[in-house]
């Protein structure tokens, strides 16, 4: 990454802290090849906005770290077998998402279940990915699914790999009580595991319960809301209380389920765990607007300031991933959302509009420290308009 942008005149910044959502006093964020290097006052940073190549005026509109997608269905390249959809990836950026976490490349046509295969597929989806930013944005790829024929010895080559994510719930398990090997091996060797949860997602996979949950002892627990089919409230609370998982709602869920979970893990001091996805694409279909949607619903029916909602969306998944971007703060990848109010709004900007349930109009998307989209062509159109210098006509969007 080379190259300077600074984004200026904002009326809010978001953080992606829960603790502290909005930076205080913040008009201004200054990133150079591909970290951000200063967030404060205009005033301030006279001297940096001055030398950056790149200046956003944000008009006085919300400025936000991109969202991550912490439940995306990637496979190889910017297509999905499930939905046979092309730039898919590049269109949910977009949709303000500006990285994504891979469940499991589990949409793989004739996927693999012999430990050489397993292995093959989540190193390919992970070197591929790495030289592949479909839109702009960062796919993490290569979550080895776990399988019964996967040995602790296979877990050390993944890592030596550099494979950090796992995915519990697709292997050929007779009882998934059984994949408590894998799991734990899969952790001893610094992987992250998220496990399904809830009712069997596709033909294939199974339900898993919550003394299923309780016996693997996954770090994430997919989809608690359901994917789609949620578990029973009793033992979500489970889920919650009795272990220290993180808990993941996603769109392609149980809307009840999450508003519950989210107001319950916000009063007992757990908000902190709560992180959120898509789980898209699935049968649900292809999202590109799936994280922000989540955002709003979750907002505007839980009553739980949207500042505090988009960090779980965007800080909480990148603590839990140990990811890059995610926070508006010095030193973290340069992954921004600018966004208002849609125009029509009874709100006056996009926190107020994301609490009364709308979706916000994203008029600018960095990702990298680089300038990817004006103007999206996914959200609605924004009562106020991000304006660029230099002039960028190349990136306004012309219609969904």
């Amino acid at each position: 990454m080379t190259g300077s942008i600074a984004v200026v005149g904002a009326g809010v910044v978001l953080s992606g802290d829960h603790t502290a959502p909005v930076v205080d006093g913040a008009d201004t964020v200054v990133a150079k090849d591909g970290l951000i290097t200063a967030v404060g006052r205009a005033g301030d940073l006279a001297a940096e906005v001055a030398a950056a190549e790149v200046v956003v005026e944000a008009r006085g509109t919300t400025v936000a770290p991109g969202l991550i997608d912490s439940h995306c269905h990637v496979v190889l390249g910017d297509y999905t077998p499930r939905q046979k959809t092309v730039d898919f990836l590049a269109s949910y950026v977009h949709g303000g998402i500006t990285s994504v976490v891979s469940p499991g490349e589990i949409h793989a046509q004739g996927r693999p279940h012999d430990a050489t295969g397993v292995k093959a597929l989540a190193i390919a989806a992970r070197s591929c990915f790495r030289n592949f930013r479909p839109g702009g944005m960062t796919v993490h790829a290569g979550s080895v699914v776990l399988e019964p024929s996967l040995t602790e010895p296979d877990f050390a080559e993944l890592a030596a790999a550099g494979v950090h994510l796992a995915k519990f719930g697709f292997g050929l398990y007779a009882d998934p009580a059984d994949g408590y090997d894998q799991v734990k091996w899969a952790q001893r060797h610094g992987i992250t595991v998220m496990c399904h949860s809830g009712g069997a997602s596709i033909p294939g996979s199974k339900p898993i319960t919550p003394e299923h949950l309780l016996h693997l002892g996954p770090d994430v627990c997919g989809h608690l809301n359901g994917g789609p089919t949620s578990l029973p409230d009793s033992g979500v609370d489970r889920i919650i209380e009795e272990t220290a998982m993180a808990v993941q709602l996603v769109q392609a869920g149980n809307l009840r389920s999450a508003v519950r979970i989210l107001r319950k893990c916000d009063a007992e001091g757990r908000l902190d765990r709560v992180v959120l996805g898509s789980d898209t694409p699935t049968g649900t279909g292809v999202m590109p607007l799936g994280v922000l949607k989540t955002v709003a619903e979750l907002s505007s029916w839980s009553g739980i300031d949207p500042a505090r909602v988009w960090a779980a969306a965007t800080g909480n998944n990148a603590r839990t991933w140990g990811l890059p971007a995610g926070f508006v703060r010095v030193g973290a990848a340069a992954d921004l959302v600018v966004m208002d109010a849609p125009w029509g709004s009874t709100a006056d900007d996009a926190v107020g509009a994301l609490a009364i349930g709308d979706i916000p109009g994203i008029t600018a998307v960095v990702t990298g420290g680089e300038l990817r989209a004006l103007t999206s062509r996914n959200t609605p159109r924004a009562a106020r308009l991000a304006e660029v210098v230099p002039a960028m006509p190349h990136l306004a969007a012309a219609g969904h």
